[in-house]
């Protein structure tokens, strides 16, 4: 395969955008005072939970479902008088968390509050359907901590319950939550059609660039109502002090890992170009203390693929080579000489250009691609079928990206009407 040329400049590569909208559903303008982001739950309970009085309703939560001192939106819930909570259900990964990645925790009853917790993981259609009708609600809330990419999985959750409240005729609150990579850029291939998986259940790109409750608005208004025959009746409630340029680090909340393989918003900011590697054979380091930004494997040598990195001086990173042994999943238990992507300015890091490069070089160094399952986990990853080929003919990751822009530039304008922060 030819060698890749260098990346372009940061501007044509983020491929960013800074629109901005405002909703009447907003609670609080961005930018507000009072120290630190108020979360779609913390103004929630500081009106008195007005929208959650009017009958048994479900809650979707996970690990990161806590308030700002870090208690389980689920206990303090449980314990407010006349807020009829009746129900909880986990995403991947559980409503506790204690499943790892592509796993969730079976059907129990919750420790603390005695409620019964279901198990809705890459559940949709008439099996969500009869899980939510099973569990003798009117109305679903959702609280999860989203990391702002297509493919975690926990948007696919919000997608498909949005389509099964539709078909119920259930409300559907949504609590939002801050975009922990910003919500400016978007970037990456835009999902193509006859690409939908639980990775992938509308036509976004990689790094959407909105928060949850931004995404609830767009789905239940472009997609759910050709699955569902209308939108859900839905209310997202929004934050304040949170605008679209924030990092998490600045929000003034916790962080809690939303999964056990993104432990720090370090993890968060690789993995919408690092993701990719799992659709390969390679290691993304899971199970070690750096996941996503480990990366290696028998196939490529190491060595060489961290020189050739180092070569094209990519924006706002720097490689080295290092030693590590994942925990699980591919070469586990195998010491691996692999590479460290370590990030040196957030700004100018450019997570899904610079993995394209990392691909390309590696597929040329190897001699041959080294796709798992012939490319399909890639493909869905992508959105496509396209970017895979074009890296295995050497097409240069510059031009790939330039493809994409078209479809990105469209996106935008249907996404602006759908944005609640400044």
């Amino acid at each position: 395969m030819p060698d890749a040329a260098p990346l372009p400049n940061r501007r044509r590569f983020l491929a960013g955008s800074s629109a901005t909208g405002l909703a009447t559903l907003l609670p609080g303008a961005a930018g507000a005072t009072q120290k630190g982001v108020l979360t779609g739950f913390d103004l929630a309970r500081r009106q008195g939970f007005p929208m959650l009085r009017h009958g048994p309703f479900g809650l979707i939560a996970n690990p990161t479902s806590v308030d700002a001192t870090g208690v389980h939106i689920a206990d303090i819930l449980h314990e407010t008088a006349d807020v009829p909570l009746a129900a909880m259900f986990g995403p991947e990964h559980g409503f506790r968390g204690s499943a790892q990645a592509g796993k969730s925790e079976a059907r129990s009853r919750d420790a603390r509050t005695g409620l019964p917790v279901f198990d809705i993981y890459a559940k949709s259609g008439d099996a969500l359907t009869a899980i939510f009708r099973a569990a003798g609600i009117g109305c679903v809330v959702f609280d999860i901590q989203d990391v702002g990419v297509r493919f975690y999985t926990y948007i696919s959750t919000l997608f498909d319950s949005l389509v099964a409240c539709a078909r119920l005729g259930y409300e559907m609150i949504v609590l939002d939550r801050p975009n922990p990579i910003t919500g400016l850029d978007c970037a990456g291939p835009v999902m193509q059609p006859g690409y939908e998986s639980f990775i992938g259940r509308a036509a976004i790109p990689i790094r959407h660039g909105m928060t949850v409750g931004e995404l609830a608005r767009l789905f239940n208004a472009a997609f759910v109502p050709a699955l569902a025959g209308r939108p859900a009746r839905l209310q997202v409630v929004g934050m304040q002090g949170w605008s679209r340029d924030m990092w998490y680090d600045r929000t003034g909340l916790i962080w809690v890992p939303p999964s056990p393989n993104m432990p720090s918003l370090e993890t968060a900011i690789v993995y919408p170009g690092t993701c990719l590697f799992e659709g390969t054979t390679l290691s993304v380091g899971r199970g070690t203390t750096m996941p996503f930004a480990y990366l290696g494997g028998p196939e490529v040598d190491g060595a060489a693929w961290v020189a050739a990195l180092r070569r094209r001086a990519l924006p706002g990173c720097v490689f080295r080579e290092t030693y590590f042994t994942p925990g699980f999943s591919r070469h586990a238990g195998e010491t691996i000489m692999g590479l460290e992507l370590i990030v040196t300015d957030r700004q100018a890091f450019a997570p899904i250009p610079t993995a394209l490069t990392m691909l390309s070089d590696a597929l040329r160094l190897a001699g041959k691609p080294f796709w798992s399952d012939r490319g399909r986990t890639f493909d869905l990853l992508a959105g496509d079928g396209d970017t895979r080929t074009m890296l295995e003919r050497g097409v240069t990751p510059e031009r790939i990206v330039a493809g994409w822009l078209p479809a990105l530039d469209r996106f935008r304008a249907r996404r602006s009407g759908y944005l609640l922060y400044s």
